[in-house]
């Protein structure tokens, strides 16, 4: 007996596919599945914020670079000319 885990994307009608090692593929194979989602579903508030990162200039004012960002660092002063 082999013990495979895999985390398996559902197709949109709801059906899960496993991938099996190609040794097994002209087997029959016994299946014995417990399910268990792996993440959390996005609360509202989350998907509402999602929808609204969309298109340009919907990160406006969220993203910044410091004055100094060009300037050199001093921990690699010994390694500049």
């Amino acid at each position: 007996m082999t013990i495979l885990t895999a985390i398996i994307e559902p197709d949109a009608d709801g059906t899960l596919h496993l991938p099996l090692p190609s040794a097994w593929r002209h087997q029959t194979i016994r299946v014995k599945a417990e399910l268990e989602p792996v993440g959390t579903a996005p609360s509202d508030a989350d998907a509402a914020e999602l929808i609204n990162l969309r298109g340009f200039g919907c990160l406006r004012g969220k993203i910044w670079m410091a004055p100094d960002f060009d300037e050199p660092l001093e921990d690699f002063k010994d390694y500049t000319a």
